[in-house]
């Protein structure tokens, strides 16, 4: 293989690699944030206080910080994950903390009367998540959930520094060993406009599906 066909490989590797850590720490991202999102809206201080902490500490601290001290610092006590790992807990953890006020907001601003209405039809706790209060909390997520996930994308590049090789890792590379710092660091930028495009026509897709039922049950009235 020709010089260009090796390293386009090794930029389309390390997409894949960053396509992998955004679309895993995105599940970890979205559990941490509706997990504590739900837990802080408790009426009970016993049971806020460990979500609030944890939400507390990963947004205020670097996520490079974070990265680095699990990487780095929990070897010295016996406890030693791969970098991947890493990546997608701490990543995930970090954007999730900031999602959990979305979910918290979210959720606490459906209306009381609706509350109100499923407890008069005898509604049980899940019936009324399931089918009132989550469904018109999310048209309300969606939107600044989508920013989110671009965040996560545009923090993968952090994951290099702990030997993750991601794109940009590997564009790096590229332009050591070739000298062009134009074509990698345009690689990189493409890579990252268009991963950021699919993400923005995801969340448009499911918003468009949870307005749809919200549509029907207007309509329906």
């Amino acid at each position: 293989m020709d010089d260009l066909t090796v390293y386009g490989l090794l930029l389309l590797q390390g997409a894949w690699v960053t396509a992998k850590i955004t679309a895993v720490a995105s599940v970890v991202a979205v559990f941490v944030a509706f997990t504590t999102g739900i837990l802080r809206l408790s009426p009970n201080i016993l049971v806020r206080i460990l979500p609030t902490t944890f939400v507390e500490i990963f947004r205020g601290t670097p996520c490079y910080v974070q990265l680095f001290w699990v990487f780095f610092s929990l070897p010295l006590v016996g406890i030693s994950l791969d970098a991947f790992t890493v990546s997608v807990l701490v990543l995930g953890s970090n954007v999730g903390s900031y999602g959990s006020e979305v979910v918290r907001s979210s959720l606490a601003g459906v209306a009381r009367t609706q509350y109100e209405a499923t407890v008069a039809l005898n509604y049980t706790p899940w019936q009324r998540f399931r089918h009132v209060t989550f469904p018109q909390a999310l048209i309300t997520m969606l939107p600044p959930a989508g920013n989110l996930f671009i965040d996560l994308l545009k923090l993968t590049p952090l994951t290099s520094l702990i030997t993750v090789s991601d794109l940009t890792y590997n564009a790096i590379i590229v332009r050591q060993q070739t000298g062009n710092t134009a074509l990698a660091l345009g690689a990189i930028m493409i890579g990252y406009f268009l991963f950021s495009t699919f993400i923005v026509w995801c969340i448009r897709c499911l918003e468009r599906r949870a307005s749809r039922g919200m549509d029907v049950g207007v309509n329906a009235r």
